[in-house]
């Protein structure tokens, strides 16, 4: 089990072997997600898009380019 000591900013220093094991570097970002009150999982935010591929399954339905369009400016004109 790592720890880390949070600082009088507010700021901590992640463990190295966390670092490593979650990927991440000097300037990359992180996030902190709530799963349940007054408990977060932190995560690291810099997989690639292409890992998001299939996460919802196949879709029910597809979609062209030009409704897509047809909706964004429907949703457009309404917003006026």
């Amino acid at each position: 089990m790592s720890t880390a000591t949070l600082t009088s900013k507010g700021q901590i220093t992640i463990p190295v072997d966390v670092r490593n094991d979650l990927k991440v570097d000097a300037g990359d970002r992180v996030e902190f997600i709530q799963i349940a009150p007054g408990r977060y999982e932190f995560v690291a935010a810099t997989g690639e898009v292409t890992a998001l591929k299939g996460m919802f399954g196949k879709a029910k339905k597809t979609v062209s380019i030009a409704s897509m369009n047809a909706a964004i400016a429907r949703r457009g004109a309404a917003a006026r």
